[in-house]
């Protein structure tokens, strides 16, 4: 399966989960188009960034980090977490407010990715020019810029990781696993699976991958709101229903470190031998529990160089100028292919740790 028509498809599956329709039909439309952005405005004009409640460090740090950097331009900023509910109101409500107030830009994390195309349609007719950060939002042709780590490649990322990690306890298959994936209103969740699946499919296929309960689809390996105690609870309901006696796990397919440390407790509390498990964020814990030998990998997503990045396209977009992009093909969110900016991202074990965290103060400590 070709990148570009995997990406398409995680958007539709996605789509499919969260309003029962696919929306993966228009995949090898042209290029997405901006439309009418504004020619330069202020220097001190508002910016709005809109993020989900603060599920991870991750989130947490994005918005301490555009308020700061914002500031440092020149621009002024209304930064906001929706609120911790599962519902997207609090978002819809803080995107209207932001373009009310003025805003030229504004940066949207989506709580739910489908369902802010009338917000996002208002910001567009009011003039502001709308970046999804981090998660793409679905079906509207309003959206005018993507910028993320590149998600599909995180995914093939976590489904080498996985089988690397299990040749290395036994050299030989077939290793039994279990998929776990993120929340079905998020639309990374769809692009990390497949991109995760890419890699381990073909082995699945093959019989030396053998998914123990046989649960493969991404609707029955969601874990909605990507919260812990769903995540441990599957896993419990997992082990209690599949992995009596002798039957062995080998490894989880975790999108997450959050979740990763909710299998892991959960495997034991069952008193089972640890299996590789793959996570995603470079959370504190999780690197601490890959050095110690628990969690097998995470993924470093350097949310200070994607901010860092979000902000110099605000600052093209003051100037008058077209923000730079490196993907015009690929991302479609059901209604257009939206121009995208995306970022390396960096596989970790414990045996890369103290190389990929070099440079970070927070978490290079925690590899020596």
């Amino acid at each position: 399966m070709s990148k570009f028509i995997t990406k398409a498809v995680a958007v539709g599956a996605v789509a499919v989960l969260a309003l029962g329709a696919a929306a993966c039909g228009n995949t090898r439309e042209g290029e997405g188009k901006t439309g009418d952005a504004p020619k330069g405005f202020a220097a001190d004009s508002l910016v709005g960034v809109a993020l989900p409640s603060k599920t991870s460090e991750n989130w947490v740090l994005a918005g301490d980090l555009f308020t700061n950097g914002l500031k440092e331009a020149g621009f002024k900023s209304d930064v906001q977490y929706a609120g911790a509910s599962t519902t997207v109101a609090d978002q819809q409500a803080q995107i209207s407010t932001m373009v009310t107030k003025g805003a030229k830009v504004i940066v949207i994390g989506a709580t739910d990715a489908a369902q802010l195309s009338t917000q996002v349609k208002q910001a567009k007719e009011s003039g502001a020019v709308v970046i999804a950060y981090d998660r793409l939002i679905t079906n509207t042709g309003d959206l005018d810029y993507y910028i993320a780590f590149d998600n599909f490649k995180v995914g093939q990322l976590q489904g080498q990781a996985l089988l690397d990690g299990m040749k290395a306890k036994k050299a030989t298959g077939p290793w039994t696993i279990e998929l776990f994936s993120g929340s079905p209103d998020d639309n990374n969740s769809a692009v990390f699976f497949n991109g995760a699946m890419d890699v381990l499919k073909p082995l699945i296929d093959k019989g030396e991958v053998v998914v123990g309960s046989g649960q493969k689809d991404i609707k029955q390996t969601a874990i909605q709101g990507w919260k812990a105690e769903g995540a441990q609870q599957r896993m419990d309901s997992l082990l209690t229903s599949t992995y009596t006696g002798s039957k062995t796990l080998d490894g989880v397919l975790s999108p997450n470190d959050t979740l990763a440390r909710a299998i892991l407790t959960s495997v034991k509390g069952a008193g089972k031998p640890t299996p590789v498990v793959t996570g995603q964020d470079s959370e504190v814990e999780s690197v601490k529990s890959i050095m110690a030998g628990q969690q097998y990998s995470t993924i470093n997503k350097d949310t200070r160089k994607l901010v860092a990045e979000t902000i110099n396209m605000v600052k093209t977009l003051q100037t008058g100028g077209t923000p730079q992009v490196n993907d015009t093909k690929t991302y479609n969110n059901g209604v257009k292919v939206v121009p995208s900016f995306l970022l390396p991202p960096v596989i970790v074990t414990k045996a890369n740790a103290a190389e990929a965290y070099a440079n970070d103060p927070k978490l290079s400590p925690l590899t020596k």
